[in-house]
């Protein structure tokens, strides 16, 4: 399949450059995949499509404030950093910009020597492995020193870093947020176990492989950065009590998804795991583990409008973009949501 096959007009003003006051007031368009009907919601009215006994599958990693900004040792100009992994000890694979000034062995210094970072080397894709110093705690430094990773299409400087933090994150290590779970609150949380819904928590740290863009022409050629994910034995055992019940896993964001269709088996059943994924699910993909999605609205050509894609169809998707459009729905990170059920 060709990349321009995921292309679709968006003006810029329906970029949501700030999050909604309140989570759930966010719009919810509702895809039914056997109808094919369009319904326009607010995302509070998540609970009535959702039956007792379903799981609601929620990934609990939680953002670092991963982007720092310093210098070379000796010199001036601003050198921005995206920490993407911890390798070990104090080794993380980083994202340099402006890249050609940042080689093996240069001394790097960030909050006027609070923290320091020798660059080891540069691999594929201008990924640099850099080794920090410091004296003290490395997340206390890097709360104090570091922003939070906000996507390039996002212009407006965020006043409270709580809100590209899901309600219910847990699990430090994320260079980027799982978006479809910024529409949540406790007390929509609250109000979906009354009604039956059981929530399940999972771990994927988004890194480089969720929001890199597609560069192939052929999407087949695409490759995925890994990313490091853990389903306890706890999810893993309600996620198969729902199926041998015939009940439904609904999946929030394309990272609970990824996971999920990681470690699933032909007949849709899980097991406790930890390691790292490159999955990439494009159409032509034959889901094993859910049966339901809530997602925002992605960019164009991007690897997740191909996994929502192939979870519906290329069609019927971006004809729903079109219609998303047409009705002013606010799009990507902070925008508004869809539930294809």
């Amino acid at each position: 399949m060709k990349r321009k096959d995921f292309d679709y007009y968006l003006p810029e003003e329906l970029i949501a450059q700030t999050p909604l006051e309140d989570r759930e007031e966010s719009r919810l368009m509702v895809l039914d995949r056997k109808s094919g009907s369009i319904e326009h919601r607010h995302f509070k009215d998540i609970v009535d499509y959702l039956n007792e006994g379903d799981s609601l599958v929620l990934n609990d990693t939680r953002v670092i404030p991963a982007r720092l900004f310093g210098n070379r040792e000796g010199k001036e100009e601003i050198i921005e950093i995206l920490l993407l992994r911890r390798v070990k000890g104090n080794v993380w694979e980083t994202l340099v910009r402006p890249g050609k000034k940042v080689k093996p062995d240069v001394k790097l210094v960030f909050g006027g020597g609070m923290l320091k970072g020798n660059v080891i080397s540069i691999g594929e894709e201008g990924i640099r492995l850099i080794e920090f110093e410091y004296e003290g705690i490395f997340e206390e430094i890097l709360n104090s020193l570091g922003e939070m990773p906000l996507p390039p299409y996002i212009k407006k400087k965020l006043k409270d870093k709580e809100r590209y933090q899901t309600v219910y994150s847990k699990n430090l290590g994320s260079a980027a947020a799982p978006t479809a779970g910024l529409h949540f609150t406790k007390e929509l949380l609250k109000r979906i176990r009354d009604k039956g819904v059981n929530t399940v928590f999972i771990t994927l740290h988004v890194g480089l492989g969720t929001f890199r863009p597609v560069k192939e022409d052929e999407i087949e050629e695409h490759h995925m950065h890994s990313e490091y994910f853990q389903v306890s034995e706890d999810a893993a055992r309600i996620i198969n009590k729902t199926k041998d019940e015939g009940k439904r896993i609904i999946s929030v964001g394309t990272t609970s998804t990824r996971t999920l269709e990681s470690i699933g088996d032909s007949s849709g059943r899980v097991s406790p795991a930890s390691g790292w994924t490159d999955i990439f699910i494009y159409p032509g993909y034959k889901f094993k583990v859910i049966d339901g999605l809530i997602t925002n609205f992605h960019l164009p050509e991007s690897t997740l409008i191909m996994l929502v894609s192939a979870f519906y169809s290329r069609e019927k998707i971006l004809e729903a973009y079109k219609t998303a459009v047409d009705e002013k729905y606010r799009f990507f990170s902070f925008g508004d949501a869809m539930f294809i059920k």
